[in-house]
């Protein structure tokens, strides 16, 4: 701060100070720093007393509070737990750093009102977030995250805040019944498999182990360099295993000890990567697998299957739970409305849901992603098929022997807010477009075996464009797209 004023930084000032970051749906995630426009124990403080308010006027008593590693984590969860506690709210802190999916297991185990998070997933080291559950279990959805943001406004001086010590902070208790739960969703099968993991210098490490562990899986080799927290992330540029490069010492160690797989989460563990003969799959592959293994699975549940993908997956899943007599539905991007269905239709069987973009929910036990459960089902995946003399590539194979060549995949295209809007106007005007407004600013075209979703970033200064074909050229869709819609 000093620095910037010194240095007479105007424009860093004011990108400082000229705004405030908006509470949403994502509830808050943002760059490290002074001012209103950062994120900073003073932006916290007034985030957990609006959303305090919020529960109170809606008779909510209890809260949780999990927290990452990253830098600040643990500050803006004691304070969370302090401003909670001061408004008079039973506020229960988990005892140390602990993977998002713990977190969001814990709202319904503790019936808890509300949960919050402190985590900026795999983001950049200099970000932190403020992530918001309500008593469902699920990120909030609209008009929740308007009303929190208004009680957030409606703040007064953080002097009048009261803040109280008079929170609790959990033991052990809460983890362990998540790895109870999580241990009982994997049925006993084969286990003769190896597998490199990494918790790409996040704070999934101890549970991952231990659930695999607990579910047999024994020979796990975990990426030395990325084992322990650490929220600079020094071995990687960018600490997501969707990024080029960011898998390289995984695969090194897989090609090392001869691995069958490579299981992959990002830093809060909520996501999760799979690796087999030196290549990551990706998130519609393994989307798919689990979703096909998972339903061909007996279950003494006598509800009927559902499986969900957001509307950027591949439309394979379609086909899939077809075969195996399964509701299918699809969603708007996003785990908030990926378990909406479930809620919709209990009288359903939630198998699995998931999103392109490395994320998966195995389940009912965790009404968000959770890349630990999804990690030790895709191991149980891989064992089975090793156990009957076939490979994950196999079982790809015969997707595409059984349903057609499935094919997709994803681009961003970084430009600023009026250009895509510019581009989206264009997208609206091509054959066979639907216009997904006003439920979401997206545009679907497809037809003849082929399929493009065009959005924009609802985190970035991004537009996202979503490719696949039937037994299609997957790259000439993706030359005709770009120049269609004037992407260069």
């Amino acid at each position: 701060m000093q620095s910037l004023l010194d240095a007479g930084d105007a424009a860093g000032l004011a990108s400082r100070f000229g705004a405030r970051l908006q509470f949403g749906t994502a509830g808050l995630r943002g760059e490290l720093g002074a001012g209103p426009n950062r994120m900073n124990r003073a932006l916290v403080r007034r985030a957990a007393a609006g959303l305090a308010a919020y529960l109170r006027a809606r008779g909510g008593r209890r809260v949780v509070i999990g927290y990452d590693a990253r830098h600040k984590s643990r500050e803006f969860a004691l304070d969370s737990a302090a401003v909670f506690a001061g408004a008079g709210l039973d506020a229960l802190l988990l005892p140390d750093h602990l993977p998002t999916p713990v977190l969001a297991f814990a709202v319904a185990h503790l019936g808890a009102d509300a949960g919050v998070m402190v985590t900026a997933s795999h983001n950049p080291p200099r970000d932190n977030g403020y992530k918001v559950y309500l008593g469902d279990g699920a990120q909030i959805v609209p008009p929740a995250d308007a009303d929190i943001s208004a009680a957030i406004d409606a703040v007064g001086p953080l002097a009048d805040v009261p803040l109280r010590d008079a929170f609790t902070t959990l033991g052990g208790e809460v983890l362990e019944a998540y790895l109870d739960a999580a241990t009982a969703l994997v049925p006993d099968g084969p286990r003769d498999i190896r597998i490199v993991y990494t918790p790409m210098h996040g704070v999934g490490r101890d549970v991952a182990v231990e659930l695999l562990r607990r579910t047999g899986f024994t020979d796990v080799h975990v990426v030395e360099q990325q084992a322990e927290p650490d929220p600079d992330f020094p071995t990687v540029a960018f600490p997501n295993p969707e990024e080029p490069g960011a898998m390289d010492l995984s695969l090194a160690l897989a090609r090392d000890v001869g691995a069958d797989v490579v299981l992959a989460n990002d830093p809060d563990a909520d996501r999760l990567a799979v690796a087999v003969d030196g290549a990551r799959l990706t998130g519609d592959q393994v989307g798919c697998l689990l979703a096909d293994h998972l339903l061909a699975q007996p279950s003494g549940d006598s509800r009927d299957p559902l499986v969900v993908c957001s509307l950027v997956s591949s439309t394979l899943l379609g086909r899939i739970a077809s075969a195996h007599g399964a509701h299918y539905e699809r969603t708007l991007t996003g785990f908030k409305w990926i378990v909406r269905p479930a809620f919709a239709h209990p009288e359903w069987r939630f198998v699995m849901g998931y999103e392109e973009a490395l994320g998966y929910s195995v389940g009912e036990l965790v009404r968000d992603k959770d890349g630990l459960t999804a990690a030790v089902a895709f191991a149980d995946l891989t064992a089975r098929l090793k156990s009957s003399g076939a490979t994950v590539r196999d079982a790809l194979a015969a997707f595409d022997a059984r349903y057609g060549a499935y094919r997709t995949a994803q681009r961003s295209f970084r430009i600023p807010a009026d250009a895509q809007q510019t581009v989206m106007a264009r997208a609206r005007t091509l054959p066979g477009a639907t216009d997904l407004r006003p439920e979401a600013d997206v545009v679907v075209v497809e037809g003849d075996g082929r399929r493009v979703v065009v959005r924009p970033s609802g985190t970035e200064p991004k537009l996202k464009v979503y490719l696949e074909t039937i037994d299609g050229d997957l790259d000439a869709l993706e030359s005709e797209t770009r120049a269609a819609l004037e992407l260069g």
